[in-house]
């Protein structure tokens, strides 16, 4: 596949191109074992899907900001090389499907073309940073923080401290303390406050979603904004050395935290202050501008046959921004799918009719912005010929959900098709809650959380019931999460499995009740909360009774045979691979790394690649001893135990007190020269007290 590089692209952009294409021949031709690949592919947002021989290849767009162009050329990637469909995510990204993996390079040289990447959009990195989709506009704002995700955003694309780490990390920015974006469930998150004329926010910690939920914890009622970037690169060098490697589910932030406490793990970060490659860090506050249009267009009026279903549309889908005169449209994406030619006429139209600063949102929709009131019903009738127009965006009449066996190996049960089912449930039998229950369903096809069915009012995730010989795909049901008017977050809480076929009724069940022992106005949480969850169980359980059980009850949504559980391993991050040869020459990457940093007078960076090398080092010859390798630091430790203090290894210090100089320097040159010098001399060493183990070996053989 030619790849075509034009003077859009940096170096950094075309440097990404060309090494997936050479890692993608390696592997091609065998000189790059599987797993290895994997763990590079994911990097570059190359996942594995559900079917064989494909993969989703996944863009990252800091807090959702995507222009006309940008959308135009997705749309033809996504003809030209996968199945012709974009999918929205929660993370405010946007996915394709069906990508053979030659083609990735392609594509990404398509993306950096127009501004985009992939770069760190899967695997064990910084994760796309999220923010709320009406940053900006939000009426509620003390300031936009747009400009502080995109700079967040920049800093650490391709930061040598978040490129190995034991799992993802997840940041975002809420405009207002109403935390539209979901602060509590992230790694680190960012509200906006002004203390005494100056900027700053709120930051909680260790939240997140998956098989066990947490609540994000308050590190900083106030943290002035120039300290924002230091708390997050000292964070992540905390995260980095002290989280857990091998075992995948104890390896998020949330566990650290838990484990540890939060006084320890700020003690922890304030060591690293003194490594941090800055001490303050500025933004610059029109990174990110507004997005007024250079334009002073008004699209054509037209007449509205249907004015009661424009009027709801209006209501629903439609707000007035903070800069008055302008309004904010939202497009209601079922299932979070749009076409190709649906794409490119939406970008048309936003194009010569609004700002040119579009937002994918976290309800997997899109939002447009600036628009002149003038032109809000030719907007309305362009949408609605495209599909996009239903009244309810955001709303329980708009179902979040995740690819689910569509397309994910993760996948227990169908998501989508169920999703599409409720929001009929709702369209038909309860459409006047779309105006004012506030609340929110949210699918996931496993127990993994994208669609982020813990913080739903209602939520589903994917399992299984067995029956006798037979298993039933079922949906686990939550209730109680979600975020309130106050921006107060809550984690939902589990009530029955019921057959998926049995999910709309449950539905029904629910939202009947809610409408009769509901008092006046009251939120649907606190009247959760109000009945408590054996209430609900008991409402929900003969749903769950086994004697009652049909045979449709046995085969999934968009099935035709009985229902098969069939998981595939899990992507969602990178790999761990203990070949102890491959691990060595990724010793020698970083040397690399580091004298070519140390060359471009990067001198952070290059301390810190020159530290992961002294890991990586560690790490093989720990394995060599089969000594388990979890965390950074307990390899640091084990080096010294069964190395450095049986005399097997030679050190001038311990080898922690020769690794950990790190936090006792200043980034500087003369500190990076030594540093790098020492870890040189020790990587070579390594070598030799391999290749004697290795001819050891042989002898005894």
């Amino acid at each position: 596949m030619s790849i075509t590089i034009t003077k859009n692209i940096s170096h950094e952009g075309a440097r990404d191109i060309f090494e997936l294409q050479q890692k993608i021949n390696g592997f091609i031709s065998g000189e790059i074992p599987p797993d290895k690949f994997r763990s590079f592919r994911l990097t570059r947002g190359v996942y594995g899907q559900r079917q064989l021989g494909v993969h989703m290849f996944r863009t990252k767009f800091p807090f959702g900001k995507i222009t006309p162009k940008q959308l135009h050329r997705l749309a033809d990637l996504s003809e030209q090389y996968a199945s012709a469909n974009l999918h929205l995510t929660t993370r405010q990204n946007i996915q394709m499907h069906y990508v053979k993996i030659t083609d990735a390079p392609a594509i990404w040289a398509g993306l950096e073309d127009v501004g985009a990447t992939a770069r760190e959009a899967c695997g064990n990195t910084v994760r796309n940073m999220t923010g709320s989709s009406i940053a900006g506009i939000d009426p509620d704002e003390l300031f936009d923080v747009s400009p502080y995700v995109r700079e967040t955003f920049e800093y650490f694309l391709r930061n040598p401290i978040n490129q190995d780490m034991g799992r993802k990390f997840k940041i975002c920015y809420s405009s207002s303390e109403k935390d539209s974006a979901y602060t509590f469930i992230h790694d680190i998150g960012f509200i906006p406050k002004i203390k005494d004329n100056e900027r700053g926010f709120k930051v909680v910690v260790g939240g997140g979603l998956g098989a066990q939920a947490m609540l994000a914890q308050t590190a900083h009622e106030f943290l002035h904004e120039d300290l924002v970037i230091p708390f997050i690169e000292a964070c992540l060098r905390v995260f980095d050395r002290y989280g857990e490697r091998t075992r995948r589910n104890k390896a998020r932030m949330k566990y650290l935290l838990k484990d540890i406490g939060l006084e320890k793990l700020m003690e922890l970060i304030a060591i690293e202050h003194k490594a941090n490659k800055v001490k303050q860090y500025k933004f610059d506050r029109n990174k990110v501008d507004i997005g007024t249009p250079t334009h002073q267009n008004i699209a054509p009026t037209i007449a509205i046959e249907d004015t009661q279903r424009y009027n709801e549309w209006l209501k629903t889908n439609v707000f007035e921004q903070k800069q008055k005169g302008y309004y904010a449209v939202a497009l209601k994406v079922s299932k979070g799918d749009i076409k190709p030619d649906q794409a490119r006429k939406i970008a048309a139209l936003t194009e010569q009719y609004a700002s040119q600063d579009m937002r994918i949102t976290m309800n997997q929709g899109l939002l447009l912005k600036f628009v002149p009131e003038a032109s809000l019903s030719y907007f309305y009738h362009e949408l609605n010929q495209l599909g996009f127009a239903d009244p309810g965006f955001d709303t329980i009449g708009d179902v979040t959900t995740c690819p689910g066996t569509d397309t994910c190996n993760l996948g227990v049960t169908n998501s989508m098709t169920l999703g599409k089912i409720l929001e009929d449930v709702i369209k038909d039998e309860f459409y006047h809650l779309i105006f004012d229950s506030k609340i929110k369903i949210k699918i996931s096809g496993c127990m993994n959380s994208c669609g982020q069915h813990m913080v739903a009012n209602i939520g589903l995730h994917g399992s299984s019931i067995k029956v006798g010989e037979r298993v039933a795909p079922a949906m686990q049901v939550i209730l109680g999460g979600g975020v309130d008017e106050n921006g107060v977050g809550s984690i939902g809480e589990k009530i029955v499995k019921v057959p998926t076929k049995r999910a709309p009724e449950m539905l029904r069940m629910v939202l009947s009740d809610y409408e009769k022992n509901a008092l006046e106005g009251e939120y649907f949480n606190d009247y959760y909360r109000r009945l408590g969850k054996n209430y609900f169980y008991t409402l929900l359980k003969p749903l769950a009774d086994v004697g009652l059980y049909v045979d449709d009850d046995f085969v999934d949504y968009g099935g035709t045979e009985n229902y098969a559980p069939a998981i595939g391993v899990g992507e969602c991050a990178g790999v761990m691979y203990d070949m102890i040869a491959i691990i060595m020459k990724d010793a020698r990457v970083k040397l690399m790394d580091a004298k070519e940093y140390l060359k471009n007078k990067q001198f952070a960076e290059a301390i810190y690649s020159a530290y992961s090398g002294f890991i990586i080092g560690a790490k093989a010859l720990l394995l060599s001893k089969n000594v388990e390798c979890n965390t950074q630091i307990k390899i640091i430790k084990d080096f010294d135990q069964h190395l450095i203090n049986t005399g097997e290894f030679l050190l001038e210090d311990s080898f922690e007190n020769t690794i950990l100089q790190i936090n006792q320097h200043e980034p500087e040159q003369a500190f990076a020269e030594k540093y790098i010098q020492q870890f040189e001399t020790y990587f070579n060493d390594v070598i030799a007290h391999r290749e004697k183990i290795l001819n050891a070996e042989k002898v005894e053989a």
